[in-house]
């Protein structure tokens, strides 16, 4: 069974840039992985860091259920993911043990530094998965197998300096978005922080209109997610696309965009 994993930053990112994709491909008899990188400790106005980072793991657990992933912890604090050796251990040895065909993760370029820095780590340790020579933590066996990295559309469809970012492919989700709303719903603490945080009034809402749109970059969709593939070289074949090939005409161009 082909397997799928989920590398974001933290608590409900997987929901709201990658979960219409993950059960699109649940749907075709794939195997789900869900990997928030943070705790989500400094999610909350008014609980303590101790508490916000037992509740969040709770939500987050409930989540991946909801989707009919296999949860994996998280390793590190909110505004402390960085590209450290020590996470990078972490993240190749999650690679190593899920031998994933595909890599879901954030964009290079994003609105705030958790994004990127869980995007690089993903990345390097995708890289790092064949090389005999590298520790990952826990120690687990080099794979050379194939992988092919696709990265989410940021926040808004633009970078940190409002430049706008267009993705490469569309997954049509709209037959999954209410499981996805669905898996959203379980990180109900995210209500009120999201509101006072990022001005959400309702971060259900929020994701339904970012879903809305995404799909108007295409043509004939009411929901989608964005996709955009990195790099063959050191990771998968030159015309690998294994998101295409498992959904078909579930996949499709932005408007005025050419294969």
């Amino acid at each position: 069974m082909p397997a799928v994993l989920a590398l974001f930053a933290h608590p409900d990112d997987i929901e709201f840039r990658a979960a219409g994709t993950l059960l699109q491909l649940r749907a075709r008899g794939w195997e789900l992985h869900y990997c928030n990188v943070s705790r989500g400790n400094l999610g909350s106005s008014t609980l303590s860091s101790a508490r916000t980072a037992t509740v969040r793991r709770k939500e987050a657990q409930a989540a991946a259920q909801v989707l009919g992933a296999s949860w994996h912890p998280p390793f590190c604090d909110d505004l402390a993911i960085s590209y450290t050796a020590a996470n990078l251990a972490r993240v190749s040895a999650l690679i190593r043990k899920v031998r994933p065909t595909i890599l879901l993760t954030h964009p290079p370029v994003d609105y705030m530094e958790d994004h990127t820095e869980t995007c690089r780590l993903a990345v390097t340790g995708a890289f790092a998965r064949g090389m005999p020579n590298f520790r990952p933590r826990p120690a687990c066996a080099p794979w050379s197998g194939a992988v092919t990295i696709y990265h989410a559309t940021p926040h808004g469809l633009r970078g940190p300096l409002r430049e706008p970012v267009k993705p490469e492919l569309l997954v049509n989700t709209a037959s999954v978005h209410e499981q996805k709303l669905a898996a959203l719903a379980c990180h109900q603490s995210q209500q009120e922080w999201l509101d006072a945080s990022q001005g959400m009034n309702s971060y259900l809402a929020a994701a339904d209109e970012e879903s809305r749109t995404v799909a108007g970059l295409g043509k004939k969709l009411t929901h989608a997610e964005g996709w955009t593939r990195h790099s063959h070289l050191g990771f998968c074949g030159a015309a690998d696309d294994p998101l295409r090939e498992a959904l078909g005409n579930q996949v499709s161009a932005p408007s005025g965009t050419r294969r």
